[in-house]
């Protein structure tokens, strides 16, 4: 069984205080940071680029999980790899050549990994899996934080599972977990889990308590506490 990792998304943490923020957020207890960068184009938003990735490497060695909402992607990998990604997530439709983008992104020292929107179907990845390390489920329409998650996606992260068999692969999910839903998404095969503002709605003061909940959540259901 894949470890489980928490991955709170700063994109719902403060930007006045992004630094402090995510001391507070790795002294809580996450797992690795997940930076969403959306380019108002592939998604109906724009939130940040590599720049900002770079001015807070500094403040923490936990691992940068970069999803790229952006499009044409291929152009701009090697930024977000020199900004301090240590993975990166493309979206198979973000380029005209998937398996191109993601031997790009490991020829650059990254996992790769490919995200598939709510309508994106399975099959899509199927000829790509020796390619990834893994694979990134939205379980809300990309381009927003604190949506609902989407149900069909506990059903998309089971079949993704069974594509991937015994290949050493992680099934990320993203949108709407919290610690309400964190046991069916692992129960069905997430391990690593995003969360946004599931974390960071009560403060700094619950960030601890909050990424407990998800974890312990999820640990359950894994049947990994007595």
């Amino acid at each position: 069984m894949r470890p489980l990792h928490i991955l709170p998304s700063i994109l719902s943490s403060d930007f006045s205080r992004l630094g402090e923020e995510v001391h507070a957020i790795v002294a809580a207890g996450a797992d690795e940071l997940h930076l969403d960068v959306m380019d108002g184009h592939f998604v109906p938003n724009i939130s940040f680029g590599p720049d900002i990735i770079k001015s807070i490497r500094g403040v923490t060695d936990v691992p940068f999980d970069v999803h790229l909402m952006i499009s044409p992607v291929d152009p701009y990998l090697d930024a977000f790899a020199k900004a301090g990604a240590d993975a990166i997530h493309v979206h198979a439709e973000a380029g005209p050549h998937l398996h191109r983008s993601l031997q790009h992104i490991r020829g650059l020292g990254l996992k790769a990994g490919v995200a598939l929107n709510p309508a994106t179907p399975v099959e899509a990845i199927r000829y790509v899996l020796d390619h990834v390390d893994a694979v990134l489920v939205m379980s809300v329409n990309p381009g927003f934080g604190g949506q609902k998650f989407i149900p069909s996606a506990l059903e998309k992260i089971r079949a993704i599972k069974a594509l991937i068999e015994d290949r050493p692969i992680d099934i990320e999910v993203d949108g709407g977990v919290d610690a309400s839903n964190a046991g069916a998404v692992a129960a069905a095969g997430g391990t690593r889990l995003v969360a946004g503002s599931a974390v960071f709605r009560d403060g700094p003061t619950g960030y601890k308590k909050n990424i407990d909940a998800i974890r312990h959540a999820a640990l359950s259901a894994r049947g990994e506490l007595i």
